[in-house]
């Protein structure tokens, strides 16, 4: 049994100490890159400033001859590259049984740490999983000398992984979040889907008929197609939440599907969700719209806030009852529009008050 008072202890001498707060940075969109893709390497320094997170894929999408030259194309963009206040460098490294993985960590925490925010681990089982990546971080951290510690973000790819979230989001104080993945998730659950994140024409709940009408089959019903990973989305904010880092909704395969990637995204955000992940510079523009909280929705809290006082009691607003916890809501936005007009001038001046109400 370990001591509650060793939890934020360095588990390596030298070591710097872990965090007891996981740093509320802005995250819309984690934006993959491959490293060993020379064309797309040369875009990252122009990025830079344009996206909350870009992060260097070592795994799946990396074939198997090119995992040394991603790998070391990572250590030469992160070195000539500086990346800011605005946009963070992340990296997903291959999984914990892969023969690449080991070389990865080693590679990466000695040679560039100091750039690194948060290190991917993919197909995270359990909690045993991210207590050896914690040890060895904390190791190598102290090899390289580094002051903070790098944070570690779990992909929930398994149905063990899925039935251990909990343990998962605890297990670590590096834990900055968790991530859907889809794709891993439905094969591994055996679901009968092919789609990478997104919903199903076949999973679908029907009208009932008509009343007095006997041929169910031939009647005229609507059909409304439903989401596959509600409950796993739910499941894992909730986890998330619990332990104090952050949910993020995976991948959205179908590139060219614009509409449907920003529904789905949009069905993360209102379930508790950060951000989302980002395959092409189309979908960019679509997380930073639906993880922003729009303008109205910035308004209408900050008159709810006004409302009510000192936050106890209920007040009537437009017809609709606001309360205490109609204020937690708001305060919710509000604390989203802060964060993210601080760094963004664009959503400053979008969320900014009419001189009305500030003259107040």
């Amino acid at each position: 049994m370990r001591s509650a008072k060793d939890f934020f202890a360095p588990l390596a001498v030298g070591a710097p100490a872990p965090v007891r707060e996981v740093p509320a940075r802005p995250s819309r969109m984690i934006h993959f890159f491959d490293p060993s893709n020379e064309k797309m390497a040369a875009k990252i320094p122009s990025m830079v400033g344009t996206v909350d997170v870009l992060l260097g894929n070592l795994e799946d999408a990396v074939k198997a001859e090119n995992k040394e030259k991603a790998r070391l194309g990572l250590v030469e963009i992160a070195k000539a590259t500086d990346f800011g206040d605005a946009t963070q460098l992340w990296t997903r490294v291959n999984s914990l049984d892969s023969p690449w993985v080991l070389d990865d960590l080693t590679t990466l925490v000695t040679e560039i740490g100091d750039k690194l925010d948060v290190i991917m681990v993919p197909k995270v089982q359990g909690p045993e999983d991210i207590n050896y990546v914690d040890r060895l971080l904390a190791q190598l951290e102290a090899r390289a000398g580094l002051t903070r510690p790098i944070l570690v973000h779990a992909i929930l790819e398994t149905a063990r992984g899925m039935a251990n979230v909990e343990e998962i989001c605890g297990a670590s104080p590096r834990m900055q979040g968790i991530s859907l993945g889809p794709a891993d998730l439905a094969a591994d659950r055996r679901m009968k889907t092919t789609r990478v994140g997104g919903g199903h024409p076949g999973y679908l709940v029907r009208q009932d008929p008509p009343a007095g009408v006997e041929d169910a089959i031939n009647a005229d019903r609507a059909v409304f197609q439903q989401d596959l990973w509600h409950y796993t989305i739910a499941r894992m904010v909730d986890a998330c939440a619990m332990h104090g880092i952050f949910p993020y909704y995976g991948p959205f395969g179908d590139i060219k599907d614009v509409v449907a990637c920003e529904d789905q995204f949009r069905n993360a955000f209102l379930l508790g969700c950060v951000g989302a992940w980002s395959l092409h510079p189309a979908q960019i523009a679509i997380a930073k719209k639906v993880f922003s909280p729009s303008a109205a929705d910035v308004a209408h809290a900050r008159r709810v806030k006004a409302a009510m006082g000192d936050g106890t009691g209920a007040v009537m607003l437009d017809g609709k009852m606001e309360d205490d916890a109609s204020l937690k809501q708001c305060l919710v936005i509000l604390a989203l529009a802060d964060q993210l007009s601080a760094g963004d001038p664009e959503l400053a001046e979008l969320y900014k008050e009419p001189a009305s109400e500030e003259a107040k």
